[in-house]
């Protein structure tokens, strides 16, 4: 399927080929949702994606390592490599650091600003320093460089309807939905990392605090005061996805299923959450296998569609027809007198 990928974008350097090929080996290891969603893309798009969540997910796996022996100052200085690298990879259109030269090739390829990678590295500088938030629009100002840059930079790849700035935000908001959605989910895991994404005056509304997210992810006990303030953090999240689902509809047919399906999955996680109780701070709740299958059947229903008429639009019309024919009357001779024969 890789190489298949790669023919299709015209990809033949074997060491740019290596550099997408790791590119999707990252979002495939990280990204489940995404990456099932990325295979209902038309076959050329979907190393371009690739390489701009492998290249994310790289940096995320940089800042959020669980790894006791990586200190800040290791993950400082590791970040501070990949900036000068993306820098010198974005100038340069080429690097020596494989995930940095797919990003560079996607980016000359699709034409996509640079200051959107520049603007995610910055963010996640801000994750080595920043542990919580004290106001949703402080979180906000976070996901513009975590979140909305992600979608940003995809809609080059996806392609447009209608001019990219009327989808722009649209797929910023979509790019922050999916962040909220991973915020809620992984409430337990980022504590453990020393980070709370969930507003302080949100939580504190319902008498949350760290300790008390403390307490309960370390005896495994529930508290209907964290319960409240996650369902209102999911009722937060699930306005972003409403202000989102209009640009659906603003991208090319064919890139329309991959979306929807990234759209319906991420949202059934917030279903999960809730059928779990609300109990992220313990434990990460997950959409079933069967739900996901389902979702990706839907999606690849949509796809064949979309193609089907995308190949019909591409047959010529017939030219305008002229109309009845007009019948061509052959005149019946008259008969020859007797004396006109030819003996």
């Amino acid at each position: 399927m890789t190489d298949r990928e790669l023919d299709a974008a015209g990809i033949t350097d074997p060491g740019l080929r290596q550099a997408y090929t790791q590119c999707r080996q990252l979002n495939a290891r990280h990204g489940k949702t995404y990456f099932l969603a990325t295979r209902l893309l038309p076959v050329r798009r979907r190393s371009a994606v690739h390489a701009l969540y492998g290249f994310a997910r790289w940096a995320d796996d940089i800042v959020d390592t669980l790894d006791p022996a990586a200190t800040d100052q290791d993950r400082r200085a590791q970040l501070t490599r990949l900036q000068q690298d993306l820098l010198a990879g974005l100038r340069d259109g080429d690097s020596t650091e494989p995930v940095v030269r797919a990003l560079a090739d996607t980016a000359r390829r699709y034409a996509i600003d640079h200051r959107y990678f520049t603007d995610f590295m910055a963010a996640m500088r801000a994750d080595l320093d920043v542990t919580d938030y004290a106001t949703y629009a402080d979180l906000r100002r976070y996901t513009y460089g975590s979140a909305e840059v992600i979608g940003l930079q995809m809609l080059p790849v996806l392609g447009t309807v209608v001019p990219r700035e009327e989808a722009a935000p649209h797929a910023a908001a979509l790019g922050v939905a999916f962040q909220l959605t991973n915020f809620l989910r992984d409430v337990g895991e980022d504590l453990d990392r020393g980070r709370v994404y969930l507003p302080a005056d949100l939580l504190s509304a319902h008498d949350v605090d760290r300790p008390l997210l403390r307490w309960s992810r370390d005896t495994g006990r529930t508290d209907r005061r964290i319960t409240a303030a996650l369902r209102e953090f999911a009722e937060l999240n699930r306005r972003v996805y409403d202000e989102a689902a209009p640009g659906l509809a603003m991208l090319e047919p064919v890139s329309r299923p991959c979306i929807r399906t990234a759209f319906v999955l991420y949202g059934g996680i917030l279903d999960a959450v809730a059928e779990d109780g609300y109990r992220s701070v313990q434990r990460r709740a997950v959409v079933s296998r069967r739900r996901r299958a389902a979702v990706a059947l839907d999606g690849l229903t949509r796809v064949v569609a979309a193609r089907l008429r995308n190949r019909a639009a591409a047959v010529p019309a017939p030219p305008p027809h002229p109309g009845p024919p007009v019948p061509v009357v052959t005149p019946t001779p008259e008969p020859m007198h007797e004396h006109e024969k030819v003996t």
